[in-house]
């Protein structure tokens, strides 16, 4: 019987992610990644002039994400956070500094969400007018 190291299990492992299989992990990212908290937030903190990842803080993002809840805010910084996604940092100042940034991980992921939210500005009319004919054909 043949031993496998532990690195080797995870390479085996990865390579078996498919998504497709209701047992695999690689659902539950996707579950978190699909909602829309997660997507504005992620987009909100590669909102850059620059085009660059930046810091904010709780209050910038809550005022920038139009409609949030602060229970929901704080659910989805601590699920990108656990996620490794996004860095906290808690500066000791009077009162106490909390600031939120994408890490690396989280970076290579904002741009593929940043380009769905633009997508879904650039073709909301289209959606739209979609929907009404759809609409239309149905009760006609």
């Amino acid at each position: 019987m043949t031993t496998r190291t532990a690195a080797r299990k995870r390479a085996q492992a990865k390579a078996e992610y498919d998504a497709f299989l209701a047992e695999c992990p690689s659902r539950q990212l996707l579950d978190r990644i699909s909602d829309k908290w997660v997507a504005l937030v992620l987009a909100a903190l590669g909102d850059d002039c620059a085009g660059g990842p930046r810091a904010m803080r709780y209050s910038e993002l809550a005022r920038r994400l139009a409609g949030v809840s602060q229970k929901m805010l704080t659910q989805t910084l601590r699920s990108l956070e656990r996620d490794g996604l996004v860095t906290r940092t808690v500066t000791p100042t009077v009162p106490v500094t909390v600031t939120y940034e994408l890490t690396g991980l989280g970076h290579s992921l904002q741009g593929l969400m940043r380009g769905v939210k633009l997508w879904a500005e650039a073709n909301m009319d289209d959606v739209l007018a979609s929907r009404t004919d759809y609409d239309t054909r149905a009760t006609g």
